[in-house]
């Protein structure tokens, strides 16, 4: 796949461009009681370009924003929409994800990439009170649904992507790792 698009060199960001539909989305969240609750989802993930940006004149960066959104298979309602960026730095091989939803938090999170084969797997992390990759949240968020962590498995394989992603929480009264997966294939490859 030709990496450079409009003469910016997105390098493995390239293969995220267009529209993903999901239908095998599974999310292991808390309930009141701390327990896991399993939901089904579907999920629909659009990646466009945002170019590229340069930083204290030194470092280059290419950059696609992206939107998630997910919804429940048993009533098809809405329950997560995220925003955010995946950025590439060629110079170094850095990946790094941002995010934000909706419930007053945001992460940044950063990592490697590694190919295997066909298979491009983006892994990122970011811990709460780092000064790096780190997260925000909402003073309600940090006392009633503390997110103490983040990591994400993102694989790229041709025309279809799987991620997983762990948030560590403390929420009721204790720690919980709030887990989604889900697989998605590559409906539309949009430049806009």
């Amino acid at each position: 796949m030709n990496t450079t698009i409009d003469r910016i060199d997105y390098g493995p960001l390239a293969q995220l461009i267009g529209k993903w539909i999901g239908n095998r989305g599974l999310d292991n969240a808390p309930d009141a009681n701390a327990d896991p609750d399993l939901s089904d989802y579907t999920d629909e993930l659009t990646f466009t370009l945002a170019g590229r940006a340069e930083n204290a004149e030194e470092q280059e960066l290419a950059a696609v924003r992206y939107h998630h959104m997910v919804r429940k298979n048993e009533n098809g309602l809405i329950f997560h929409d995220q925003i955010g960026h995946w950025i590439f730095e060629a110079e170094t091989g850095l990946v790094i994800h941002s995010l934000t939803i909706p419930r007053a938090v945001c992460v940044l999170a950063g990592g490697t990439l590694t190919q295997n084969g066909d298979e491009t797997i983006f892994d990122v992390k970011a811990t709460a009170g780092s000064d790096t990759f780190g997260v925000i949240q909402s003073p309600f968020m940090l006392e009633k649904a503390k997110t103490k962590a983040f990591h994400m498995i993102m694989k790229i394989n041709k025309n279809e992507l799987s991620y997983e992603e762990t948030t560590s929480l403390f929420i009721y009264g204790k720690d919980f790792e709030h887990v989604d997966k889900s697989v998605l294939k590559r409906v539309t490859y949009d430049m806009d």
